[in-house]
C-alpha cells in the first residue's frame, strides 16, 4: 500500500489514542482541582460558622451575668468560659456604650484575658457599632495576627432608662487557620495521588481498549512487507467484519492478478510465436524485418507494462538487497569482459513495497544499462526512512547530456526514440515507475561523473 506522509497541524491531532488520553488528561486535570476548590471551600465555610456560632453563644452567656445598676455596668471578676479569664488566651471580651450625639463610646469592661494585649482606639472602623438588637461579623488585627470580631448591641434597662452597650467578642483564628491549611494539605495530597492513580488507570484501560488497533496496525505491516498473507490476529466483533472484508478483497485481488498475469504470458506466447516464423522467412526485405523486430518490441514493452502490478490494491514488501545480489551475480556473467566493479550501499532490513517481478525488471534494465554505459565501475546505493525509497544507479561512462535526459524523460515520448544504449528497457522503468507513484530522474554522478539513475518510491 502506497501511502504519503501528511503533514498535521499542531492543532489537528490524527490520532485516537491522543485524543482519547488528552481527553483524560483535561478531564482530569480540571475536573478534580474543581473539586478540590469546591470541598475547599465548603469546609472553610463550615468552619466559619462554627466559630461564629461559638461567639453567638459567648456572648449569650456574659450578657446573662451583666447587670446595670445606678447607670453602672456590674461584671463578675471571673467568666465562666475560663478562656477569658487568661492573659491572651485567644479569647476577649470588651463592653462598650453606644456613641451619642455629643459623647463619644466609652469602654466599661474588658476580661482579663485583654490586661496584657493592646487593643486599638474605639472607632468605627476597627469596633463596630451595631444597632440595638443587630450583631456584625468583621475582622480584626492584633499584634500582627488576624482575629475574628463579633459585635453585638443591646439595651439593657435601669430604672425604665435604657443603657444601651455593645458587646465586643474577638477569637484569635490561628487554630481555625491551622485546622483548614491542614484540611487543604490532606485534602490535596490526596487529590493529587487520585489524579496521578486515575491517570494511570485511563493510560492502561485506554492502551488494553486500542489494542485492538495496534494489532491491526502491526498485521498490516507485516502484509506490506510480505511476511503475512492475511489478518489472523482475533479481533473485537467492532472489527471483524472490517478484517474480514480486508482478507476477502486481499485475496480477491491477488487472485485477480494472478489470473490476469497468466492470461498475457499466454497471450505473449501466442503473438511471439507467428511473429517468429514471420522473421524466418528468407523472402522478406531488410525494412519489413526490421518493423517486425519493432512490433515485437513494442509487444513486450506493452505486456510487460500490463504484467506490473504498479496500480494492484495492495503491495507485499519484498527485501532489495536479495534481489540486487541475483541481479549482480547475473551481470557480472554477462559483462565478464569488461571486469565491472559492483559496489552496493545498502541496509539488510529495506524493503520495496511492491512486486519483486517490477522490482527485478526496474532495477535490471537501470543496472544493465549502466552496466553497458561503464568503464569499470558501478555503484548502486538504496536508502530508506519513514517517506519514501531512494534506489540510485551510478556509473563511469560519458553520461548523458541534460538536453538527452529532458528528453528521455518526457512524458509520451516513444520507445524506439530512445537514445543507444537505452532503448525500450527504459521505457519500461519509467512506467513502472510511474505506475507506483514514484519519480525517476536522471542527473551526472558526483562521485564517477557518469549517468546517475535515481528511483524515488513514497512509503
Amino acid at each position: 500500500m502506497n501511502t504519503k506522509a501528511v503533514t498535521t497541524p499542531f492543532w489537528q491531532i490524527n490520532s485516537l489514542k491522543v485524543r482519547l488520553l488528552l481527553s483524560t488528561f483535561v478531564m482530569t486535570i480540571v475536573m478534580l482541582p474543581v473539586i478540590g476548590l469546591t470541598l475547599t471551600n465548603a469546609f472553610e465555610r463550615q468552619l466559619t460558622v462554627a466559630l461564629e456560632n461559638e461567639l453567638i453563644a459567648y456572648s449569650y452567656s456574659i450578657l446573662t451575668v451583666a447587670e446595670v445598676d445606678e447607670h453602672q455596668l456590674l461584671m463578675p471578676e471571673y467568666l465562666l468560659e475560663n478562656q477569658f479569664n487568661i492573659s491572651q488566651s485567644g479569647l476577649y471580651a470588651l463592653i462598650h456604650s453606644l456613641a451619642k450625639q455629643n459623647l463619644p463610646a466609652e469602654k466599661l469592661w474588658q476580661s482579663q484575658s485583654l490586661l496584657t494585649l493592646p487593643l486599638p482606639p474605639l472607632s468605627a472602623e476597627l469596633m463596630p457599632s451595631p444597632k440595638v438588637g443587630e450583631s456584625i461579623f468583621s475582622a480584626i488585627t492584633l499584634e500582627e495576627r488576624k482575629h475574628l470580631l463579633y459585635s453585638f448591641s443591646v439595651s439593657f434597662s435601669d430604672n425604665a432608662q435604657p443603657y444601651p452597650i455593645t458587646l465586643h467578642l474577638i477569637k484569635d483564628q490561628k487554630e481555625f487557620l491551622l485546622a483548614l491549611s491542614d484540611f487543604k494539605q490532606q485534602l490535596w495530597s490526596w487529590l493529587i495521588i487520585l489524579m496521578l492513580v486515575f491517570i494511570v488507570i485511563q493510560i492502561a484501560w485506554l492502551l488494553w481498549t486500542l489494542k485492538p488497533l495496534k494489532v491491526l496496525a502491526h498485521e498490516l505491516e507485516y502484509i506490506e512487507q510480505g511476511k503475512k498473507n492475511a489478518l489472523d490476529a482475533h479481533y473485537p466483533l467492532e472489527l471483524q467484519q472490517v478484517t474480514s472484508q480486508f482478507n476477502t478483497l486481499l485475496l480477491t485481488e491477488q487472485s485477480q492478478r494472478k489470473r490476469y498475469r497468466n492470461a498475457l504470458s499466454d497471450l505473449a506466447h501466442s503473438l511471439k510465436n507467428p511473429l517468429a516464423v514471420m522473421q524466418s522467412e528468407a523472402s522478406l526485405s531488410k525494412g519489413a524485418l526490421a518493423q517486425l523486430r519493432l512490433i515485437n518490441n513494442i509487444i513486450e514493452h506493452q505486456l510487460k507494462r500490463a504484467q506490473s502490478a504498479g496500480e494492484s490494491s495492495w503491495h507485499l514488501g519484498v527485501m532489495v538487497q536479495p534481489v540486487l545480489d541475483k541481479l549482480i551475480t547475473s551481470l557480472k556473467k554477462v559483462y565478464q569482459d569488461k571486469q565491472l566493479g559492483f559496489t552496493v550501499k545498502i541496509e539488510q532490513s529495506t524493503i520495496f513495497k511492491g512486486d519483486e517481478a517490477d522490482l527485478m525488471e526496474m532495477l535490471g534494465n537501470v543496472v544493465d544499462n549502466a552496466c553497458k554505459a561503464a568503464k569499470c565501475a558501478v555503484t548502486i546505493t538504496v536508502k530508506a526512512n519513514n517517506e519514501q525509497l531512494t534506489i540510485t544507479v551510478e556509473d563511469d561512462g560519458v553520461g548523458i547530456e541534460p538536453s538527452q535526459q529532458q528528453a528521455i524523460l518526457a512524458r509520451g515520448t516513444r520507445a524506439d526514440t530512445y537514445h543507444a544504449g537505452h532503448g525500450i528497457g527504459l521505457a519500461i522503468v519509467r512506467d513502472l515507475v510511474s505506475s507506483y507513484q514514484g519519480q525517476l530522474s536522471i542527473s551526472t554522478s558526483t562521485s564517477l561523473s557518469g549517468a546517475a539513475f535515481m528511483l524515488t518510491f513514497p512509503y
